[in-house]
């Protein structure tokens, strides 16, 4: 790891015991192809990665300590993944990159600046079959999309810790930054634990536990709005209330999203040949929870990656959306989701 980035001893986490029989199992596991894909009726390829290179990740966690918008468990949950990348995936310690605003060390600091620092590291001579890692926990939030590639007309946004003088990074920066410099073969595995992520990374490409590609449902967006501005009511949560009435205006005031013609273009822009999949805390109009598991404060995504994985390593695409989303049902309103780059078939083997 380069020196100017520094990680602490991660904190213990305790999941209780193991829930692997509890969690859906695939009955047979396919591995990723080795060739070239090709999207049917076009000639426009990509390619698995087989997760066989170098491995680096970048992990950012914000607690906005002493703020009005202070969370408890961002910190914790970059170092349980910490944990979990080291003992488990065959990542090396020194080939990972933690920001944290409990960090003394300037550069260290999650700042807008020190985070898009890190995220062209991150990215930085990717190879094919390489496999990159990019975790964040922290507040998200949406702004108005000003160049019309937005279904809803928000801008996803994740925030820094220094947010109110350098501003946001919307999700158009995300896509610029992660994803579109990465090669065909390979891998980004993006795990975003805040507000309003679903489209976090402009994936163009968004699974339903079904396995097929969902579209776009506008009253069910506003109805899921409305759900959400009542849950942050009754929670206290002022901040993700105003932002869930905010969308749910919007969206009935302008009537209808993109069509199919268009849709489909703005799907075809923020293709990728490389083999990125994001699994993210919420729906674009859902807030994210910062919770307790087990007398630890996290974040409810991070929480169930990390333990539906160690309970039940052995996971599809699809199975790990769902056991994900099994994990979450009946604590949280939330609901996972699963993006990629590329048209992915959801029965293959999740690598990491």
């Amino acid at each position: 790891m380069s020196a100017m980035y520094q990680t602490n001893n991660y904190y213990g986490y305790g999941y209780g015991q193991p829930r692997g029989s509890d969690y859906y199992q695939p009955a047979n596991l396919i591995a990723p192809p080795v060739q070239a894909q090709q999207i049917a009726g076009s000639n426009i390829s990509y390619q698995y990665s087989l997760c066989t290179g170098r491995r680096k990740a970048l992990l950012i966690g914000i607690n906005y300590i002493g703020t009005n918008n202070q969370l408890r468990g961002c910190i914790n949950d970059i170092h349980n993944i910490l944990n979990f990348l080291t003992t488990r995936c065959n990542y090396r310690q020194e080939d990972i990159v933690l920001l944290s605003d409990d960090q003394p060390n300037p550069v260290c600091q999650p700042t807008r600046a020190n985070m898009i620092r890190a995220m062209h590291w991150l990215v930085k001579d990717a190879q094919p079959n390489d496999a990159l890692f990019f975790h964040y926990s922290g507040h998200g939030g949406q702004v108005e999309d000003l160049d019309g590639d937005e279904e809803d007309g928000y801008d996803s946004t994740i925030y820094p810790v220094d947010f109110a003088t350098a501003g946001v990074i919307i999700d158009d920066e995300l896509h610029d930054i992660l994803v579109k410099p990465l090669q065909q073969g390979v891998r980004l595995t993006a795990l975003m634990d805040s507000c309003h992520s679903g489209t976090a990374l402009d994936l163009p490409y968004i699974y339903s536990t079904k396995g097929v590609v969902k579209e776009p449902n506008m009253m069910k967006d506003v109805g899921g709005d409305a759900m959400g501005a009542a849950l942050c009511y009754m929670s206290g949560n002022t901040y993700g209330m105003m932002s869930s009435l905010g969308n749910m205006v919007t969206k009935v005031s302008r009537g209808k999203g993109m069509g199919k013609q268009k849709r489909e273009q703005m799907r075809q822009a923020k293709f990728c040949s490389a083999d990125v999949i994001m699994f993210s805390g919420s729906k674009d109009n859902q807030t994210s929870a910062d919770s307790v598991e087990n007398g630890q404060a996290t974040g409810a995504m991070s929480y169930a990656f990390i333990k539906v994985l160690s309970a039940q390593p052995q996971q599809t695409y699809l199975s790990l959306l769902q056991n994900m989303r099994q994990e979450l049902t009946g604590k949280y309103s939330q609901k996972p989701q699963l993006s990629a780059s590329h048209p992915i078939d959801v029965n293959l083997q999740f690598v990491n």
